[in-house]
């Protein structure tokens, strides 16, 4: 796993690093612009080859000293390089200020002036070195002239500059993603708000990523996102990887790779741990995978209770059974074979269709707002234990499920218990928590705001969305983000958000089956890989199906 370290946690492992005396500030200044001179040659190689001009923008910290090495590093490799300064030299932080001077002694630091800079000579590559890691406030408007000026202004006369941020995206809040206005700055409704139209090319930042490389707006700024090693090692490496619980003080990125002490590597296929995909050795009985019931909605509502069951049984449960109002059997057999069917109008009767071997429930899709929704949702999470498994079966609560306790969250928080998820879209969220979806549109992270729900809620939250957010009690948190090279555009259709639900439910299901932030996760990048597998024309229904492939594809 790769792990998000926020601005906080990030400058407390660079000054621990500096106090140790392993390394000094400048060392590590200058190992960053060297990761940012090679990043952008390795990203455009017909850069490195010859002789360029690049527009510098350095800011007043050390942000702006990463700058100054960079203009000094390509000024040796021949480069024209033109370098403003926003702020005061004698102002610089100790090494931003030393890396100024040194860069004087070749070339010039002009102060900052918005009109000289827009009139100068064409770069082609321009170094966003202004704001970097700790930002929070808006950006000053002479900044945001000049950053969003060939978007904004003369795009045609800039659209073959390269844009590199060092760090971000000046603006941008590496902590939540947001990029913060002033409370009365109103831009044209043709342009978008001063700051939001600075997207680099290419975005490098240092030894791991920032949550705001990920959240909200994030990706469409960063566009392309490059790690650079700068050397922190001790406590500065990561403490976990993937297969383990999370650790509850630093968030990570879901994907199958980890940065040990030989950098950020991938995962050999076939290594992802049995506790996450447990159908992998042989010997063994269907309920040693479990067994999952899904609920389905009536007459003509079935299909997304059917998608669901389908993924259960495709990510790995033993057994799926799909539970119906009874008038909606016969439809339910035309469509079902490998899933089981059972009937009940009920819902005091669950026991009549779900004995003791039941490791897992999944609620929501399709099933309908109202009061007979609550019922099942409550007599599943009432189950205990059964006699093969010595936990409660896990309860997986989506869509319809959430939307009926709308009126009263209270009532499904005091009934939830442990091996619960709740597996929300923004708007279910809101409904739920609706103070803390308020947060999320302002300056909170979405990371800290899901680990709020997920403590007053008493189990693990899964907020889904591009930038996905699963979270414990205890804090610990997982993102995964369809972004950059995972980008899936096509999971914007009806019904995914059920078969994820699925997913989850029959990974989860499973007595042998992982810590459930663990199996939420793993369920949530395989539903992503399914899309990117299957491509453009992707319906829901395909994504159960892509499963086995990709399975096939990672040796498992």
């Amino acid at each position: 796993m790769t792990e998000l370290l926020t601005a906080n946690q990030m400058r407390a492992l660079e000054s621990a690093a500096i106090e140790s005396g392993k390394v000094t500030g400048l060392e590590l200044m200058e190992r960053a612009g060297q990761g940012v001179v090679d990043a952008l040659c390795n990203n455009w190689p017909e850069l490195a080859e010859t002789a360029h001009r690049a527009l510098v923008l350095c800011g007043p910290g050390n942000n702006g000293g990463d700058g100054f090495v960079i203009a000094r590093l390509l000024a040796d490799r021949g480069w024209q390089v033109d370098v403003f300064l926003y702020g005061k030299a004698e102002k610089l932080p100790p090494d931003a200020r030393a890396n100024h001077d040194r860069w004087i002694e070749t070339g010039e630091a002009h102060q900052w002036d918005v009109d000289l800079i827009l009139s100068g000579a064409r770069p082609d590559v321009i170094v966003d070195a202004v704001f970097g890691i700790g930002l929070t406030r808006p950006l000053p408007g002479e900044v945001a002239r000049v950053l969003d000026h060939h978007a904004r202004e003369s795009w045609k006369n800039w659209m073959r500059i390269r844009k590199v941020a060092v760090d971000c995206p000046s603006g941008l809040n590496l902590d939540n993603g947001h990029v913060p206005l002033e409370p009365d700055m109103e831009a044209p409704a043709s342009e978008p708000p001063p700051g939001r139209s600075n997207i680099a090319d290419l975005t490098v930042t240092f030894h791991t990523p920032k949550p705001g490389h990920y959240l909200e707006l994030g990706p469409l700024m960063s566009r392309h996102l490059a790690v650079a090693d700068i050397g922190l090692r001790g406590d500065a490496m990561e403490r976990g990887i993937i297969g383990l619980p999370a650790d509850p003080e630093r968030a990570r990125l879901t994907e199958p790779k980890h940065f040990g002490a030989a950098g950020l590597t991938a995962l050999e296929p076939g290594t992802w741990p049995s506790s996450v995909l447990p159908k992998r050795r042989g010997g063994a009985h269907k309920y040693d995978f479990g067994h999952l019931i899904v609920f389905a909605g009536g007459v003509g509502r079935g299909g997304a209770g059917r998608m669901a069951a389908r993924a259960g049984l495709r990510a790995g449960a033993g057994l799926v059974t799909l539970v119906c109002p009874k008038a909606a059997l016969m439809e339910n057999a035309m469509q079902l074979n490998a899933v089981m069917l059972r009937g009940l109008d009920d819902p005091n009767l669950l026991g009549e269709v779900a004995d003791d071997r039941v490791s897992g429930f999944c609620l929501g899709p399709g099933l309908g707002v109202g009061t007979r929704t609550r019922a099942l949702v409550q007599a599943a999470l009432a189950r205990k234990a059964g006699e093969r498994d010595w936990r409660r079966p896990v309860v997986v609560l989506d869509a319809d499920a959430l939307t009926s306790f709308a009126d009263d969250p209270e009532t499904l928080f005091a009934e939830v218990h442990e091996r619960t998820i709740l597996t929300p879209h923004e708007g279910e969220f809101a409904r739920l928590f609706p103070d803390l979806a308020e947060a999320v549109r302002g300056a909170k992270s979405k990371i800290d705001v899901v680990r709020e729900a997920a403590a007053r809620a008493g189990c693990v939250v899964l907020l889904k969305g591009a930038d996905t957010v699963i979270t414990n009690p205890e804090g610990a948190a997982c993102l995964h983000a369809a972004a950059y090279d995972r980008a899936a555009p096509w999971l914007a259709t009806a019904g995914a958000g059920d078969v994820l639900a699925g997913m989850i439910a029959g990974l989860a299901a499973s007595p042998v089956s992982a810590d459930l932030i663990v199996a939420a996760e793993a369920a949530v990048w395989l539903h992503v890989e399914c899309a990117r597998s299957f491509g453009p024309g992707l319906i829901a229904e395909d994504l159960p199906e892509e499963l086995p492939k990709v399975l096939r594809a990672l040796s498992l």
